[in-house]
């Protein structure tokens, strides 16, 4: 897949898990039919049903059920069995960031913890945007891949919204795809 779409998807995703959706989102979801037909037939269903206000009320019920009140799309709290969320720099994504020049304003961010699913979404964009392959490959191993497609499994079983149903199963498709290309890329490049 080439890096440009790749970057793109990233950005969307970042965006898409950031926070609810705004009403020119939503209008611009609405007018892409390929992007919704990719995401699902019930995220497309979905938007096109109904009179916009009650639907972007519903997808602000369902967003705010399902990644603000009853889970957290945050790595360290997935992950930790306690349910702690890590700030700071006892967060291990935040030294991942340093490392790799990507400077996080976290008081200009409405979640203020570094490893929110938007903002690895966002960091990943920026990889793919610099082209360094090798830290895609060990962010994805060390990060995104140790707790999103399990988060999102359990977040589909959750959810009786189509759009979020829909919108948990292509980042899943979409992540283990692009895992798995940029895997045998790289043994492709090693061999």
């Amino acid at each position: 897949m080439d890096n440009k779409i790749r970057a793109y998807i990233y950005a969307f995703l970042s965006r898409i898990y950031s926070s609810e959706i705004s009403e020119k989102l939503f209008t611009e979801l609405k007018a892409n039919d390929e992007l919704l037909r990719t995401i699902g037939d019930g995220a497309f269903d979905f938007l096109h049903s109904g009179d916009e206000q009650s639907t972007l009320r519903e997808l602000s019920i369902a967003y705010n059920s399902l990644f603000v009140m009853n889970n957290h799309p945050i790595e360290s709290s997935a992950i930790d069995a306690k349910n702690e969320i890590l700030v700071g720099l006892q967060n291990p994504v935040t030294q991942f960031y340093v490392n790799h020049g990507y400077d996080l304003n976290l008081e200009a961010s409405h979640h203020h913890v570094p490893d929110h699913i938007a903002i690895e979404f966002g960091f990943m964009q920026k990889l793919i945007l610099q082209q360094d392959t090798k830290a895609q490959m060990k962010f994805y191993t060390e990060h995104l891949m140790a707790w999103i497609p399990q988060y999102l499994i359990a977040i589909k079983e959750m959810s009786d919204n189509p759009f979020y149903s829909d919108l948990s199963d292509f980042t899943i498709d979409f992540m283990l795809e692009d895992y798995s290309n940029m895997v045998v890329e790289n043994t492709n490049e090693s061999a």
